[in-house]
């Protein structure tokens, strides 16, 4: 609560947050200022097109005093006024047309340098946040922001420019009813100041709310398999309902507070007109002022008023965008993990891999030790496997050889260096994962394999899928490799999306294989299927088989046990099956028992 209501406050590093969005316009700048110089000149326009009437009205009474500017008369005036009206026209539709390219090009930059910024973020950055907050922060603070600089901004410099001209003529062609009107500004000023910090803050907890609303969406749609399995479409209904509820009370309160804005706005603004009025018909009257003067006085003063109630609408909607402004800025100063480069520097790597006393603890739980001193060497082309229990640390491993975390002690190195030594974009163009859980992107088969080398051929990409063992099915398809395979792969079976996997793997040729219990999910006629499309996928890579099935890693050069974040056995499936009382051996005991019996 104290960082919101620190947040809540407009501060100078607040404002700083904001201007420093500005550089985004910076490479539209020509647009930006030309579109500055149109707005200047046409509020100047405007300023001119409401003093003719009042113009107008002394031309056709005869009542002009003193010696006036432009002695026309009543058509002449009317030629002139709808002259600068088509002229103040073409003016806005030019100008509105440049603030676009502004903000259209400027807010697409940062939409693109928030997702860049995002997606190249450590992955305990992802597990400090929801995906429906980062969802918001790409989407709806980047609207608030785009809103201010498409229309707010340059409505806002309308405005000053309305209430600098028109106080400038008021107080220089009629100084004593300006003194009048004067008396009403600094009071709806400081109104307009509290309450909009008042405005901003409720803004801000509307905005977080809505963050809220959008992640319960994105998650009951990314598990809609869930959802539907255990019947939960009511729970989830009222989850959704009762978030939306919480946010029509905030949108409510925050709707009063600029009601209650506005009336006292409104109240303050008209009331002054109309006792300027009555005090204007005394001095027309006494013969102070004729009655276009008066006129022209009217017209000035529910200009400057209708630009104050503006300009207190416009700074609420300018100090609401800082609060969405401060979050982007948050994310656009997150130190990345790797650069995006389009030409990264070549790197293969032969495959030796030797971890040195690795502990780690995940920085979501740091009180919880996931790995306790981890020594191990892999020689470069070796296939080894990881058993043990889940939470023992298996799957830790592999994050960790892909450099996803921190270590907290110890080494891990690959090729005789360090694993934070090599760039890591290249580093990791060495590695090739095919998880328990595949997640396929819902475009077709072809976008999929692709995404294991973008650069590949249609033949390149053929062959990876009959290597996998996924080209007869893929070709029974009506579409074949453009079959859609539909939100995070649901068209598609078990067997096939691990075939997929294996075939994006097989094209990404990686030197290190990451096979994260590829099979366990599979029924026996799709593992031996996928296994063999294992096989080929392993021959002469450095592969780590986290393995729940041990009949899958018989043949691997090496399996090393864990139990409680430590390697407590380690050799063959031979030697480890002869070895007394060895948990290996219970475990392929119990499973091969089971096996046998069904």
């Amino acid at each position: 609560m104290a960082e919101e209501k620190k947040k809540a406050r407009i501060t100078k590093a607040g404002l700083g947050s904001a201007l420093s969005m500005f550089r985004y316009l910076k490479p539209y700048s020509g647009y930006f200022y030309g579109a500055l110089f149109l707005l200047v000149i046409g509020s100047t326009l405007m300023m001119a097109i409401m003093g003719i009437p009042g113009q107008m009205v002394s031309a056709a009474t005869d009542e002009l005093n003193g010696t006036p500017l432009f002695d026309f008369d009543l058509n002449t005036w009317g030629l002139i006024m709808f002259g600068i009206l088509a002229l103040r026209a073409i003016l806005s539709f030019v100008q509105t047309i440049l603030f676009a390219q502004v903000s259209e090009r400027g807010m697409a930059d940062v939409r693109k340098d928030v997702y860049k910024k995002l997606i190249t973020q450590p992955m305990d950055y992802f597990e400090q946040f929801r995906v429906g907050e980062l969802t918001s922060r790409i989407t709806a603070d980047v609207e608030q922001l785009q809103a201010v600089f498409s229309v707010t901004l340059a409505e806002f410099i309308r405005q000053i420019m309305i209430l600098i001209l028109g106080i400038t003529v008021l107080a220089f062609l009629m100084p004593r009813l300006f003194l009048v009107m004067l008396l009403t500004i600094p009071a709806v000023v400081v109104l307009a100041m509290v309450f909009g910090k008042y405005i901003k803050k409720l803004s801000k907890k509307r905005q977080d709310q809505l963050a809220k609303t959008n992640t319960i969406v994105e998650e009951t749609f990314q598990n809609f398999s869930v959802v539907k399995a255990f019947a939960n479409e009511g729970f989830e209904t009222n989850r959704y309902g009762d978030s939306i509820w919480e946010m029509v009370k905030i949108s409510l309160s925050y709707a009063k507070v600029r009601g209650l804005f506005f009336a006292f706005i409104i109240f303050l603004l008209f009331g002054s007109i109309l006792f300027i009025l009555w005090r204007g018909a005394y001095m027309v009257q006494n013969g102070q002022m004729d009655a276009g003067s008066l006129l022209s006085f009217v017209i000035y003063t529910v200009m400057i008023g209708g630009a104050i109630a503006s300009l207190g609408n416009l700074y609420t909607s300018i100090a609401g965008a800082l609060g969405a402004t401060e979050r982007v800025k948050e994310i656009l100063d997150q130190p990345s993990e790797l650069e995006v480069v389009e030409d990264r520097p070549s790197l293969k790597l032969t495959g030796d891999i030797a971890f040195d006393d690795v502990h780690f603890n995940y920085p979501s739980r740091p009180e919880v030790p996931v790995l306790r001193g981890i020594d191990f060497n892999i020689k470069a082309g070796e296939k080894v496997a990881l058993v043990g229990q889940s939470g023992s640390g298996k799957s830790t491993i592999v994050r960790l050889l892909m450099n996803f975390y921190k270590l907290d002690k110890g080494a891990i190195t690959v090729d005789g260096k360090s694993i934070e030594s090599y760039d890591l974009g290249a580093f990791r163009h060495n590695i090739g994962i095919v998880p328990q859980e595949v997640i396929l992107f819902g475009g077709t088969i072809n976008e999929n394999l692709r995404y294991g080398r973008p650069g590949a051929s249609d033949e390149e990409v053929k062959q990876a899928a009959i290597k996998a063992n996924c080209w007869e099915f893929i070709s029974g398809f009506p579409e074949g490799m453009e079959t859609l395979v539909g939100e995070r792969g649901i068209k598609l079976s078990g067997g096939q999306k691990q075939r997929v996997a294996i075939a994006r793997a097989i094209l990404k040729d990686p030197v290190i294989l990451l096979l994260d219990e590829a099979t366990s999910s599979l029924d026996a006629e799709s593992e031996k299927v996928v296994q063999d499309a294992m096989d080929v996928l392993m021959e002469g890579r450095t592969s780590i088989i986290i393995a729940h099935r041990l009949s899958t890693i018989r043949e691997v050069d090496r399996i090393y046990v864990m139990e409680g974040g430590q390697i407590v056995e380690e050799g063959t499936h031979q030697e480890l099956t002869e070895k007394d009382g060895g948990i290996y051996k219970n475990l392929a005991r119990l499973q091969f028992d089971i096996t046998a019996t069904a």
